[in-house]
């Protein structure tokens, strides 16, 4: 079962939209049926779930969905993006417990987290109706976090780097063999599908 959509509620729906392209989020569809029925589909960037919005599509109170996450890699250069696109994020703050976060802005401690941990750094904005959003750093996933018979990439630009850091451990491979491997494309498979899994690394 893979999360595809999130419904989140609004009041203005172009307002809406207007705010979630405007941070750079892929308008997948704008549909209507007569004055009481719309939707709009968008999806943030690199990500596999969407999210939809419009006119009777959720009874919810527009504003009331709170603590949406997206992933990034890089928590001040999101910060830095979304301040440059309008979103006015929070600053980046790390929670005092030290495990996730807690809900509104309760035990926010400014900075990222200590030693910039995996998982350990936020920040949060809002859009026009007041949903809630929480940026959260990944650099390291967890030990079987991810499913290996699902292997992707966000962009041609993870790709590339997934594919240096194999030829890098390729070559090592290479040296403790003392030869050449004539089934480097099946090492490298096997390297990139355990690495984004979290699983042990081939030899």
């Amino acid at each position: 079962m893979k999360l595809e959509v999130v419904v989140v509620p609004v009041a203005d729906v172009d307002r809406a939209k207007d705010f979630y392209t405007g941070l750079g989020w892929r308008l997948d569809a704008d549909v209507s049926t007569g004055p009481d029925f719309r939707v709009v589909q968008v999806t943030p960037p690199g990500s596999p779930a969407s999210v939809i919005f419009g006119t009777s599509v959720t009874s919810q109170a527009p504003g009331s969905a709170q603590g949406l996450h997206l992933i990034v890699d890089d928590i001040a250069a999101a910060y830095d993006e979304l301040k440059r696109l309008g979103a006015a994020p929070s600053k980046v703050f790390h929670d005092a417990g030290g495990v996730f976060h807690h809900g509104g802005d309760d035990a926010r401690i400014p900075g990222p987290a200590p030693e910039r941990g995996s998982y350990g750094s936020f920040l949060s904005f809002s859009d026009p109706d007041g949903n809630g959003w929480v940026l959260q750093e990944v650099t390291t996933r967890l030990p079987g976090r991810l499913d290996p018979s699902a292997t992707t990439f966000a962009s041609t630009a993870d790709l590339a780097a997934a594919l240096r850091r194999a030829a890098a451990a390729h070559g090592e491979h290479e040296a403790r063999i003392g030869a050449e491997d004539p089934d480097w494309p099946d090492w490298y498979a096997d390297y990139l599908v355990r690495e984004q899994a979290g699983t042990g690394l081939p030899s």
